[in-house]
């Protein structure tokens, strides 16, 4: 999180009495996040712009309800992105970072520079985060993929800092015992010997 979104709530205020450029600037600023958010709930670039898109709608429809965390409106378009990509019903996720974060096999580890392997995994991945409910979904994106505090996040989504910590608590362990699960016997954590198309 850089030091200009401590600027969002001068720029918020702006866009609140008319001021499309700054507006513009609240864009700019958020938009390779909130894009890169899309995407890993896409899977697709298109989708992901689509996405984006009606995020920042939604910011502008809704900007009378939008409440600010740390003087940024980055968490709500967050949360925003997730519920757009949710209703859209092609939320096909990938994300990398889940798979360092989480234990798993030598021989996964030993996939990462494959493209075909590093798929399949990303499937799993998004298998994982396919299994929890839209509250835990959102919670553990603040928490674990844009690494806002659990206080910030229970902010964001109208939770008690203790509720949002028992909720991670539980997410965690049921994105791990979904990966242990896929990951036992998973025919693609064997890499390809080479000549063999996969």
């Amino acid at each position: 999180m850089g030091n200009f979104e401590s600027e969002d709530e001068e720029l918020w205020s702006q866009s609140l009495e008319g001021d499309g450029g700054a507006f513009g600037v609240l864009f700019d600023r958020h938009r390779d996040r909130v894009f890169r958010h899309a995407y890993r709930l896409a899977g697709d670039r298109h989708d992901a712009e689509d996405i984006m898109a009606a995020a920042f709608l939604e910011l502008w429809r809704r900007r009378a309800k939008v409440r600010l965390v740390g003087a940024s409106v980055l968490p709500w378009l967050l949360v925003t992105t997730t519920n757009v990509a949710r209703n859209s019903g092609r939320a096909a996720f990938r994300y990398r970072r889940l798979l360092s974060s989480l234990p798993r096999n030598s021989d996964v580890s030993d996939a990462a520079g494959d493209p075909y392997l590093q798929n399949e995994m990303d499937k799993v991945a998004a298998r994982a985060l396919g299994g929890l409910n839209a509250l835990d979904l959102k919670l553990v994106t603040l928490v674990i993929f844009e690494e806002y505090s659990v206080v910030a996040a229970a902010t964001v989504l109208n939770l008690t800092p203790t509720a949002a910590k028992t909720r991670m608590h539980r997410a965690r362990k049921r994105m791990k015992a979904s990966l242990s699960e896929s990951f036992q016997g998973h025919p693609t954590t064997k890499p390809a010997l080479e000549g063999e198309r996969p």
